[in-house]
């Protein structure tokens, strides 16, 4: 009976292979996931030659066009599962990977085995957290992410060492706070803590006039100093899912104690 199976989920793998040979692929939102990709790879090079603020801009893009390629698939109708499949693919890369060498380069490696054990259990992090999202498709609320997403994780770890760098503190004088922060980051996203995903804010939704007024204040003040007011929402978003946990159980347990 197994083998019946397998035999018919190869021909089903081939059929898809041959489709997608036929049709090709949607253009644009393929676009940017390869965007993305490549700012994931150059950052990943600029960290390996020291350039570890431009490396930590390029992952920052990474995450725009990341945030962007899903958006424009399903405003145009053109979601594939080649480009689902490719964006887990680009997202290991620039949000996996990259981070994790970045973290390694610019602090770790004075640990030794310590510093390289703590940037690989962020990256199997960042890969099992983006497997387990793949097949809880449509099973779970859309609402809410499982874990921290790892575009957020890649943001911790980036605006640290971008708001490190512009305080002036070397990977060197933090290099065992950043052996914790990162495994940390790469635990918080296999974890079975909820996060808000924004995933329910349509594009075609009306905001009240003031709801722009505050977007604007947020560029106005991310353009003021990008690397530490990009660190306070890295470090917010990252925190208020554990919050929201503690605050839930806290009520659960006055329940339970009031009834």
């Amino acid at each position: 009976m197994k083998v019946i199976d397998n035999k018919k989920d190869d021909e089903h793998h081939i059929d898809n292979l041959e489709n997608l040979g036929r049709k090709g692929v949607y253009l644009i939102p393929n676009l940017l996931t390869t965007s993305a990709l490549f700012a994931g790879f150059y950052a990943i090079i600029s960290s390996i030659n020291g350039n570890y603020i431009y490396a930590c801009i390029a992952i920052f893009i990474a995450q725009l066009l990341d945030g962007a390629d899903g958006r424009v698939a399903r405003m145009t109708h053109t979601q594939s599962e080649f480009g689902a499949q490719y964006d887990s693919m680009s997202d290991v890369m620039a949000f996996g990977l990259a981070p994790a060498i970045l973290a390694f380069q610019w602090a770790l490696q004075d640990l030794d085995t310590v510093g390289w054990v703590a940037a690989f259990i962020y990256v199997a992090g960042a890969a099992l957290r983006l497997a387990r999202f793949n097949v809880q498709i449509g099973k779970i609320d859309k609402k809410y992410f499982i874990g921290l997403a790892s575009p957020a994780a890649a943001a911790v770890i980036w605006s640290t060492i971008w708001s490190m760098e512009k305080f002036g503190v070397s990977g060197g004088q933090i290099s065992w706070l950043m052996a914790i922060i990162t495994p940390l980051i790469g635990v918080m996203m296999v974890s079975p803590v909820r996060y808000f995903s924004f995933k329910d804010i349509s594009a075609q939704r009306r905001v009240p006039f003031f709801g722009l007024l505050a977007i604007v204040m947020v560029f106005a003040l991310v353009a003021l100093d990008p690397a530490r007011v990009l660190f306070g929402f890295a470090i917010t978003y990252a925190l208020h899912g554990p919050i929201l946990e503690l605050w839930k159980y806290v009520k659960r347990k006055k329940l339970e104690t009031s009834s």
